[in-house]
C-alpha cells in the first residue's frame, strides 16, 4: 500500500490485521512507523484511532499491544 494513496482508515485496518495475526505483537511508535513506512503524523493518527476503538493500548514501556479489556 502506498502511503500517499492510503487513508487513516486503510492504515488502521492494515495495522489491525497484523496485530490480529500475531497476538503477542508489541511495537513502539517508531517501529510502527518503520514497519509500514508511515510518517509521524499518519502514525499518530492510526495509533489514536486504534486506541479510541479499544483495539490497542500503550504499555508502560511506550509500546503498543492489543487491548485485552483489562485495565
Amino acid at each position: 500500500m502506498d502511503a500517499a494513496d492510503a487513508t487513516i482508515v486503510d492504515w488502521a485496518q492494515l495495522v489491525r490485521a497484523e496485530y490480529a495475526e500475531m497476538p503477542g505483537l508489541k511495537l513502539t511508535e517508531r517501529q510502527i512507523q518503520r514497519l509500514w513506512s508511515l510518517d509521524a503524523a499518519v502514525c499518530d493518527a492510526v495509533i489514536a484511532s486504534l486506541i479510541a476503538g479499544q483495539f490497542l493500548k500503550q504499555t508502560r514501556g511506550d509500546a503498543y499491544v492489543r487491548f485485552d479489556g483489562v485495565t
